[in-house]
This record gives C-alpha cells, structure tokens and sequence, in this order.
C-alpha cells in the first residue's frame, strides 16, 4: 500500500475511535473552560534559530511550562515532512508527555495565490506533504499564507483579482486535505490577508467546508511603507473572521485604524472570541527576547485568570 494511501485509511481509523468516551471528556471539559491553551512554536523562535533548542525537545518544554499543546512552524523542521522515523519520534515524545500537537504552520512553500496556474498548482502540491504529516502527528489543521505575486493595492479590482487566485489554490489544496480529515486555515499575516473583509471574502469564494481562518490578534497590519501604515482595528478584525475560525493566535498587542498599536485587553478579545461560540485552542504566539519562557507563562496565566472570570 502506498504511504499516502495508507494514511488516508489512518485518517478515518482515527476519527472512528475519537469518538469514544475519551472524546467525549475532552469535549466536556473544552466547554467547561470556555477555551484552551496551546503554544505556537514561533514563541520560542530565537531559541531555535540559534540551536540552543532542538524541535524535538519542543512538546517536552512546553509540558514542563504548564501548557498541554503545541503548534509547530514547519521552518523548525523543513526536510522532515516525510522522515517518517523523525516524525514517529516527536509523536512518541508528545504521547509521552500527554501533549496535544494542533496544527502545523506553513511557511516558504510557495504562493497559494500565485497568477501563473503552474506555480500556483506546484504551491498546493508542496503542501500536501504537510498535510500528511498534520495527519500523523494527530493535528487538526495546518495554516497556510494568502501570499499572491499580485501587489498590495487599495483598487477593489485589483483586490479581488488576488482575492480569486489565492481562493483557486486554497480550494484545490482543501479537496486534498479533505481526505485526511485536515483543515486548512489562512492567517491574517499581512497584505491583503490582514484586510479581514478580504481574507473573509477568500474562504466565501473556497466555499470548501475544510476551509478557515486562524485570527491572529496583533497581525491586523496590512502595509506600510515610509509614509504611513495602514492597519485594520483588531477587534473588528477578529469578530469578522471568527465565524469560520478554527484556530486563534494570541498576541498582546493590537492595531486599530489609524495604524497605532495598542496593549491587548485579554477579556473585551476573548468576549469577542467565545461570542461566536468557539471553545477551541488559544495559541500564544509571543517570547520577549531573552525571556521568552518567562514571557509565555506570563501570558498563560493572564488567560487562566481571563478563563475563570467569564466562566464565574
């Protein structure tokens, strides 16, 4: 059987079984506590850049610092996608330490929105191998970019020409995810996709029930140059994309329309967040330099005080 066959037939073994009784718990408990929390792998990105971390050694610190899940940046391990041996080791690791792997995000894998159909088809084929591999760690989802060759333009059609490219390539790669039983989720990460009536519009045109978005609270900037920044208010943003969100980013700070950053109020956001009846993970996406465990438990128990107050 071939390896992409048989991790189809995984993909449904595994959904079959999740719906038993510890399934069942887990459900019981995320609608208890409103919302859980993970940790994006970027938060400790200096760390790993520099090797004074291993990506491997990533589910273990993450254990050891009081959060129970992790969402890898594939950057972190870019020629492993289909080093199944490598892949089966951080799995075990995760297992070992009971740690949730949520989703994979992707980088440098091309232009999902590119105008060249070849180029655009080569970018949802380089993909595919992460969805296998989101499959195999047990993900729910991977986050992909809304990059287009395209530039950034404020002319509505030239928008929505961008808008039908990447909407084209997310399509083509949801139908593939789709027999994995995978998401694929588009960030606000800057230029037309932190415009979320745009990125909105973009899942719209998918219409692919694999299809969401991954709000990301402080990426609502969508272009600067030496004249001025032009930015989107973050809690607008977020209430706009939530409908079809299956993943939240965390950082704490945001942007409202006049280009200007802003402190993050943790429970006006996550009011907002819980409005849309979303109980899923909230994934800090922060390390101060130099203290980056340090800064990420902060934000950890910010959130647990945040959790237990709209919960009482």
């Amino acid at each position: 059987m071939k390896r992409r066959e048989f991790l189809k037939k995984s993909a449904f073994t595994s959904a079959a079984l999740s719906l038993g009784l510890s399934g069942f718990t887990s459900q019981m408990k995320r609608s208890e506590e409103l919302f859980e929390i993970s940790l994006a792998q970027w938060s400790v990105n200096s760390l790993l850049f520099s090797g004074e971390m291993d990506n491997l050694d990533f589910p273990v610190l993450t254990k050891k610092h009081g959060i129970n899940a992790v969402e890898y940046v594939n950057q972190f391990f870019m020629d492993k996608a289909e080093d199944m041996n490598y892949l089966r080791e951080l799995k075990n690791r995760c297992d070992s330490e009971g740690v949730r792997s949520v989703l994979i995000m992707c980088d440098r894998e091309g232009q999902l929105g590119a105008s060249d159909f070849t180029e655009r088809m080569q970018t949802v084929e380089n993909h595919k191998k992460w969805v296998e591999a989101a499959r195999f760690l047990g993900c729910h989802s991977i986050r992909v970019n809304a990059y287009t060759d395209i530039p950034w333009s404020e002319d509505p059609e030239i928008a929505d020409e961008a808008k039908k490219l990447v909407s084209d390539g997310m399509r083509q790669l949801c139908d593939f995810a789709a027999g994995f039983d995978i998401n694929v989720l588009i960030e606000n990460h800057g230029g037309y996709s932190s415009d979320p009536y745009w990125l909105a519009d973009v899942i719209e045109i998918t219409h692919h029930p694999s299809a969401g978005t991954l709000p990301d609270f402080g990426n609502f900037r969508i272009y600067r140059d030496d004249y001025r920044t032009v930015s989107f208010d973050s809690y607008k943003g977020t209430d706009l994309l939530m409908p079809r969100a299956k993943g939240v980013s965390l950082k704490p700070v945001v942007w409202d329309d006049y280009g200007n950053r802003h402190d993050l109020d943790y429970e006006r956001m996550m009011k907002i967040v819980l409005s849309h009846g979303y109980h899923g993970y909230i994934g800090i996406e922060h390390g101060e330099r130099g203290r980056e465990w340090e800064s990420i438990v902060e934000i950890r128990d910010i959130l647990k005080e945040v959790r237990n107050s709209l919960a009482g």
